[in-house]
């Protein structure tokens, strides 16, 4: 049954790469037939991502393998929703320190990303539909398939060793989907925190919470600061104090967040 759950996780992988690049030579092929020329613009990179976030939400709920229900909204645990969202703004100048202190990996898609973020349409790409395409896959799909491995072959509840392991395989795929290294080390941490939270839910709104406002939190810091080269001691005038001042303080409110969430975050009955 383990087997069988991890040859579905990577199925489903691979299917959302396929309609990624599928969407994006669709759109591409397309764009040039109206509107002629080879480089690809803003307009056409922001539809790329919507054509193929919407087909991948609409193949994934339609074929069976994402299964929602209302059952989690209903109990109404708006709290839950609050310190997701609180907990990804703690997280900013962690992971920022983190990453400007580790080895510089490759960016390929930089010129992407800033094209994305400099402009309002930009916003609707990465800031809302995204996120929900990635949480419908990589939680709704993947994970909950791995975490259901056990249970369907026990009908007893997930062990938290088994539920770690699913997590890290998911998160793992996760970070590999990003195909950009820079992007990786991140996109790993936060899968694993959004599998945790969809584990203790059995929902991915709570992920799509802390994702949104992770992602809403680069498009505003990228407009306020436009510089890519930009560091956090330039942000605090040269002082190296301001900022481990600025790490500890956003630790102190990203660590009692993720905290409260677990003691919040329960299933729905």
């Amino acid at each position: 049954m383990m087997k069988k759950s991890i040859i579905n996780a990577f199925v489903y992988t691979l299917m959302f790469v396929a309609i990624q690049a599928g969407a994006g030579l669709l759109v591409h092929a397309v764009w040039q037939h109206v509107a002629g020329g080879t480089d690809i613009t803003v307009a056409e990179l922001v539809t790329t991502i919507a054509v193929f976030s919407l087909l991948t939400i609409i193949i994934f709920l339609s074929a069976g393998w994402t299964k929602v229900s209302p059952r989690w909204l209903l109990t109404r645990q708006w709290i839950v929703l609050i310190w997701a969202v609180i907990a990804a703004l703690g997280m900013v100048i962690p992971v920022t320190w983190l990453q400007e202190n580790m080895p510089e990996l490759p960016n390929w898609i930089e010129d992407q990303q800033e094209q994305l973020l400099s402009n309002y349409w930009g916003y609707l790409a990465i800031g809302l539909l995204a996120p929900l395409a990635e949480e419908v896959v990589f939680r709704g799909a993947i994970l909950r398939t791995l975490l259901g491995w056990a249970k369907n072959h026990s009908q007893q509840p997930i062990a938290n060793s088994q539920a770690y392991t699913a997590i890290t395989i998911s998160a793992v795929l996760f970070s590999l989907i990003h195909m950009n290294p820079a992007q990786m080390p991140y996109a790993f941490l936060a899968g694993w925190l959004l599998g945790w939270m969809y584990w203790r839910t059995g929902s991915i709104l709570p992920g799509m919470a802390y994702h949104w406002a992770n992602n809403s939190i680069a498009y505003i810091l990228y407009r306020a600061y436009p510089d890519t080269d930009m560091k956090l001691i330039d942000l605090f005038k040269g002082s190296e104090l301001h900022v481990y001042l600025a790490v500890f303080f956003s630790l102190l409110i990203c660590l009692p967040a993720i905290y409260q969430l677990y003691l919040t975050m329960k299933r729905a009955e």
